[in-house]
């Protein structure tokens, strides 16, 4: 495994963290005000108090992978759930082990947090997704459903 650190993220990040999002097949930007508004959308999210994003890097200076999180009320616990809208990491990086401290990280961070579970989707057709996260103890409690709006 390359020597990691895990950081959060600072608004000079944000052309990364966007191109790991398109990596993992969120929607491009189509025009350069596309790209203005997903710029400001992360940047929100980086300073909205409920929501982190977690960048690992090597030699302070390289963005090899992203996580962000955010804590959640539930109505039927009185602490919080830690949710994780995304992760990913640059294919040439993958099987490296990173992922895998992103993923530890956010569990000790939830943790101090006082959350009582962390929860995550992934895609049907991510299956390699699938088996780590199951290696790293997550289990699959859920369907998740959805319905497009536009």
């Amino acid at each position: 495994m390359v020597n990691v650190t895990i950081r959060e993220a600072f608004d000079n990040d944000i052309p990364m963290i966007l191109g790991l999002l398109y990596d993992l097949g969120r929607p491009k930007p189509q025009t350069n005000s596309d790209a203005d508004i997903f710029r400001k959308l992360v940047k929100k999210y980086v300073k909205d108090s409920d929501k982190t994003i977690f960048v690992a890097e090597i030699d302070d200076t390289k963005i090899l992978g992203m996580v962000s999180v955010m804590f959640l009320p539930r109505l039927n616990h009185h602490t919080l759930e830690m949710y994780i809208p995304e992760l990913s990491v640059l294919e040439l990086y993958q099987n490296q082990g990173i992922g895998k401290k992103l993923i530890t990280f956010c569990i000790a961070f939830a943790k101090e947090n006082k959350c009582h579970r962390i929860r995550l989707e992934s895609g049907n057709q991510r299956i390699a997704s699938h088996k780590f996260y199951k290696h790293l103890g997550f289990e699959q409690t859920a369907y998740s459903f959805s319905k497009n709006l536009v």
